[in-house]
């Protein structure tokens, strides 16, 4: 059993510890870190975890293995390089860094230290996903032309005022705290992002903000793409990859439509799994040696990489290319 410490007790945070305390036999957490304990007594008391303040102390304790990061994302380099300098395990929440310079530190810093570095991108593991990414593998599809992906979540109501809504922790808008889950979904299915071209119309400024963000993408094996993302409408998901023979699309965590020439439309409804579960059995199968973590490091570089490129582009309204160096 491996002995972590969760370090954020929001509602993501939460989240991680509901999926996993008590359920894998892989993984429990022993210690908890946040800002705001005592509203958080009755339930690390009912999760068996004990609470501090103060990060160092969970990184000076031994018996502390792995720490899970579900912090705001300015913080996420200055903790990993921290929690990798303490020879402890580190599993990162999305976004792994706001720019490339950060993620690549963060990677070195693990590198270095001789531990795993994991990122929260849970929705890889959606059965939609899995099916997409079998679909696109195989290449029942054809070739890749194209590729689609929307996500809203509502996140304007459910995260008004927090620091989720601040530029400088969420830049682009609706891109961090949902687009960029679309991007990481590209870039697993399809590859590297050369070249972005985006905007952003505000409606209403936060906090509680009324905008939505649309991005063009070029992919460096040729293949073109959209994201679009709004941040005060019901959740939605689809990713929809287009190929020579065929398409493929997820709508939400559970549903796919397979479109092939000369056939019906096939529409699959596959199992729920619990993705917080999974990745976190998948965190510990890297730590243990027995496979690796199922992010390559060059994704998570590329997902950045793109991700800052995006940011640009929203911000200003020009093109550019991504820093692929």
């Amino acid at each position: 059993m491996i002995d972590a410490a969760i370090v954020g007790l929001g509602r993501w945070g939460k989240g991680h510890v509901q999926s996993i305390q008590g359920k894998s036999r892989r993984v429990r957490f022993v210690r908890g870190v946040d800002t705001a304990p005592e509203a958080l007594r009755d339930f690390a008391a009912q999760h068996s975890f004990t609470l501090c303040t103060d990060l160092a102390e969970v990184l000076a304790d031994r018996a502390v293995q792995a720490v899970v990061l579900v912090t705001p994302h300015s913080l996420h380099c200055p903790m990993v390089e921290a929690s990798a300098r303490a020879g402890k395990q580190v599993f990162c929440e999305k976004p792994l860094a706001l720019n490339k310079a950060d993620a690549l530190a963060m990677i070195e810093a693990c590198r270095s230290a001789g531990v795993v570095l994991g990122v929260g991108h849970n929705r890889r593991l959606w059965p939609s996903m899995r099916e997409l990414k079998r679909a696109v593998a195989t290449g029942e599809l054809g070739e890749i032309l194209h590729i689609e992906g929307h996500f809203s979540n509502e996140h304007s109501n459910n995260a008004g005022g927090t620091w989720r809504d601040s530029p400088a922790e969420s830049p682009g808008g609706g891109m961090t705290g949902a687009g960029l889950h679309i991007l990481d979904a590209f870039i697993n299915l399809i590859g590297p992002v050369r070249r972005v071209r985006a905007q952003l119309l505000v409606r209403k400024p936060p906090p509680v903000p009324l905008d939505t963000a649309a991005v063009i993408l070029e992919f460096a094996n040729g293949a073109s793409g959209t994201i679009a993302t709004v941040r005060a409408t019901p959740v939605f998901w689809r990713v929809h990859v287009f190929g020579s023979r065929g398409s493929a699309e997820a709508i939400g965590e559970q549903e796919v439509v397979l479109r092939k020439s000369g056939a019906q439309p096939e529409r699959l409804m596959l199992e729920p799994v619990d993705t917080l579960l999974m990745e976190m059995e998948a965190f510990a199968d890297a730590i243990e040696g027995r496979a690796p973590f199922p992010i390559p490091q060059s994704q998570m570089i590329d997902t950045v990489a793109a991700f800052e490129a995006i940011v640009k582009a929203l911000e200003s309204g020009a093109t550019f290319l991504v820093d692929a160096s």
